[in-house]
């Protein structure tokens, strides 16, 4: 494999043994990604043939009247060199910068004869404004077939989420093509109107020599915030949400690499010192509690728990596991969550730690949050609540945790 770095973007050539749907003129992939501030910049990527050398967005203000596309703001996009496996392809992108805070946006993607469809969203509103969002754990496998139906139902349960965290795993093999082709038909229309904050699991990375390396595919193909650790672009930042710090951390590296891992410990501590927002929700893949007796993400539990606790971090959102866990270590620190919502499972080895565990099912979760309390849900794929807490802040005490659903 050859790999050329060119400004923001991976430019790679791989060649793969399966085959890649055909690429038309008109955009497709079409993905929203949250910045550092949703409530007035919007990130949108897409991906063309290798013909097409050039692209555009176009964005306005989104009334009932169908006219308002006159008024669109048309801005040249970012593209990539040509990226081939078995399909020649080239990924654009645009930052809108300067919008309104809780205002509703609709966006098109493409030039000359050859757009999307208009999209509609809405930006982030103001920090103490009520919202909701939701949180997957791994996709993995089966994208197209058996995970579509969890990202559906979820977009069905809460149509007006600001975000969605992809929690790692999204693929199985992270240079295989086929695969994200599926995981963006499978989420189609959603990828495009929700913001997604997605983290690296391990299977978003290979390994062409002794150090692993994220997918060739992962910074073309999403346009993630570039306020993290130099060297982990678009994988470890931070978004701040109504409220709300979102931050992603790549666990893959902290678990393969001691300097990187050193080097995300200290900029997640002055990015939890500086934070002002009510919340904070960290998001990474390999849970700091286990699910699993065989599995032990130590370099995670000794050098981010500490931080995590220190700094009274609200929620963590993790995956890795292929079950469904959450607790706190002594009714005490961030309530821990692991969560499944492809269908690659394994058992739990139930633990002091959890208070509500699953196997063998789907999960989505609609998390909504407020200035006085988080409000937890956690569902199966067929609608059927399977877990509910509340969180509520409790000046210079620890959170109070409510249960709403039994162990």
């Amino acid at each position: 494999m050859k790999i050329i770095h060119s400004g923001r973007w991976l430019i790679a050539t791989c060649f793969l043994l399966q085959q890649a749907s055909a690429q038309q003129a008109r955009p497709d992939n079409i993905v929203l990604n949250v910045t550092a501030d949703p409530a007035r910049s919007a990130a949108i990527t897409w991906r063309t043939h290798a013909a097409a050398d050039s692209s555009y967005a176009e964005i306005a203000p989104s009334t009932p009247d169908p006219a308002f596309t006159a008024k669109a703001a048309r801005k040249a996009a970012g593209t990539t060199g040509v990226i081939s496996d078995t399909l020649a392809v080239r990924y654009h992108h645009v930052v809108f910068n300067d919008l309104q805070p809780n205002t509703e946006y609709a966006y098109r993607v493409g030039k000359g004869d050859h757009w999307s469809e208009w999209f509609q969203f809405r930006t982030a509103g103001l920090p103490g404004q009520p919202f909701s969002f939701i949180y997957l754990g791994d996709a993995q496998t089966n994208l197209l077939s058996l995970w579509s139906r969890a990202i559906r139902k979820a977009w069905s349960a809460a149509p007006d989420a600001k975000l969605i965290i992809h929690a790692g795993d999204l693929v199985n093999r992270g240079n295989n093509y086929n695969e994200w082709q599926q995981w963006f038909e499978a989420g189609s229309f959603v990828h495009a109107s929700i913001p997604g904050l997605m983290t690296p699991g391990n299977h978003e990375y290979y390994y062409p020599n002794d150090s692993g390396v994220v997918s060739v595919f992962w910074r073309p193909q999403f346009t993630l915030p570039e306020n993290g650790p130099a060297g982990l672009e678009e994988t470890c930042y931070y978004s701040d949400v109504q409220g709300v710090r979102f931050i992603s951390l790549n666990s893959q590296e902290i678990e393969i690499n001691e300097r990187l891992l050193h080097l995300q410990r200290d900029w997640l501590e002055q990015v939890l010192k500086e934070n002002r927002n009510r919340w904070t929700v960290v998001t990474f893949h390999h849970p700091v509690l286990s699910t699993k007796k065989t599995r032990d993400n130590k370099f995670v539990r000794d050098h981010i728990k500490p931080l995590l606790d220190k700094y009274k971090v609200d929620l963590v959102l993790t995956g890795h596991d292929h079950t469904y866990a959450r607790g706190r270590e002594g009714n005490q620190g961030p309530v821990y969550v692991v969560s499944v919502s492809g269908p690659k499972m394994y058992e739990v080895d139930p633990a002091p730690w959890m208070h509500k565990t699953g196997s063998h099912e789907q999960f989505y979760q609609i998390i909504r949050v407020d200035d006085k309390a988080i409000h937890y849900s956690s569902y199966t794929v067929d609608g059927a609540l399977h877990d509910a807490f509340k969180l509520q802040k409790q000046a210079g005490r620890q959170n109070t945790l409510t249960n709403l659903m039994k162990p």
